[in-house]
């Protein structure tokens, strides 16, 4: 049985260019689907969030629109009552990566408010790629990788090929023109060999230990190859 850390937002909102708070917190599915995975396979879950924060899920991403109907919908909401382990996160401040066999972060557009400046959580990305343990980073929560820069700009990350949510996604969404930055520019910016596939199917890279993946379709297909390496 491995422990697998799962590091979330421990947000509500994603201030957008206007200075107006759009309310937000973790994609259900990005949560849900690896969580069911890894509890099917019986490994063991710890959350974590900056502050120890109870994370906020994105209303929106519990729509029968978003999960295949009602039926979809229903699921993901009976998956996340019953994940104890959304009730009793852990401090992120407090995170030792020896403890740990793999490291997931889940997106919504949570991440991009919080992680993508919270300097524990770039230690423990640098960390967890340091180290060769599995880590696996999907849609929007690749922002936080915008953490692990040093004062020159530079992270361990430049090079690796990444996946993340696009800009076609985001003004699919309605959401490009209103943000203050958009993920795809500022991964780019960052140096990462960025990845991208067709808007909202499934899209994984897999980079020596990084596991990143598009979009939320991308968190089922990105858990398994996660499974393979534990």
């Amino acid at each position: 049985m491995a422990k697998i850390l799962f590091v979330m937002t421990g947000v509500d909102y994603w201030t957008l260019a206007d200075g107006t708070k759009h309310p937000t917190g973790y994609w259900a599915e990005e949560f849900v689907a690896p969580y069911a995975a890894f509890k099917a396979a019986e490994h063991e879950i710890v959350v974590a969030t900056p502050g120890a924060v109870v994370p906020t899920v994105d209303r929106g991403s519990l729509a029968p629109e978003v999960n295949g109907g009602p039926d979809g919908a229903e699921k993901i909401a009976e998956t996340l009552r019953k994940a104890t382990e959304l009730t009793q996160p852990i401090r992120l401040e407090d995170v030792r990566v020896a403890d740990y066999d793999a490291v997931y972060y889940p997106g919504g557009h949570g991440p991009m408010e919080d992680l993508a400046v919270n300097a524990d959580s770039g230690k423990l990305l640098d960390a967890t790629l340091a180290s060769g343990k599995p880590l696996g980073v999907v849609c929007h929560a690749p922002a936080a990788l915008l953490a692990t820069a040093d004062a020159d700009g530079k992270s361990p990350f430049a090079g690796y090929r990444v996946a993340a949510f696009t800009n076609a996604e985001e003004a699919q969404a309605g959401l490009a023109d209103k943000a203050k930055w958009l993920l795809q520019d500022r991964l780019i910016a960052l140096g990462v060999d960025y990845r991208e596939g067709e808007p909202w199917a499934p899209h994984i890279e897999v980079d020596r230990n990084l596991y990143t993946g598009q979009n939320p379709a991308s968190s089922a297909p990105l858990a398994a190859e996660l499974l393979k390496a534990l």
